[in-house]
């Protein structure tokens, strides 16, 4: 009985680190972090729509850039949908608008796995609280 809550803890950091890489700043947002959590949403989700303008969708791409779809796909498990409807439709990215696309993308999966790790870690120090269990305190 003594590992039970060691075991909820154990899962509730798990819970935090599969929120934040399925919605960019979901981690923070369960912690309570919630402006933390708008920001960390609107910057990696700004960033990889702007990689998808400039580059087109098709910057996306396991098969052909393997090292940069590694780093894309830190932002979100959408990203392996987008690769799915990209390998399946005649999609091109040339040039350098293309490049640049990719390395938009990419950055805002590596931001992505900054805030998974920033979330998880201050989950497991304890400086944000798990929703419903932190009384509100009105002034």
């Amino acid at each position: 009985m003594a590992d039970r809550p060691r075991i909820e803890h154990t899962l509730f950091l798990l819970a935090v680190g599969v929120l934040a890489w399925i919605i960019p700043g979901g981690g923070h947002f369960l912690i309570r972090e919630r402006r933390r959590a708008a920001i960390i949403f609107i910057t990696i989700t700004l960033t990889f729509v702007v990689g998808l303008y400039v580059g087109s969708i098709a910057v996306v791409n396991s098969v052909d850039a393997r090292p940069w779809f590694f780093a894309q796909i830190c932002a979100s498990p959408l990203v392996g949908a987008i690769d799915n409807m990209c390998r399946s439709g005649n999609f091109k990215a040339y040039g350098r608008p293309g490049d640049v696309g990719q390395i938009y993308t990419s950055i805002a999966g590596l931001l992505n796995l900054l805030s998974i790790l920033s979330a998880v870690y201050m989950a497991y120090t304890g400086r944000g609280e798990m929703i419903g269990t932190e009384e509100e305190t009105h002034v």
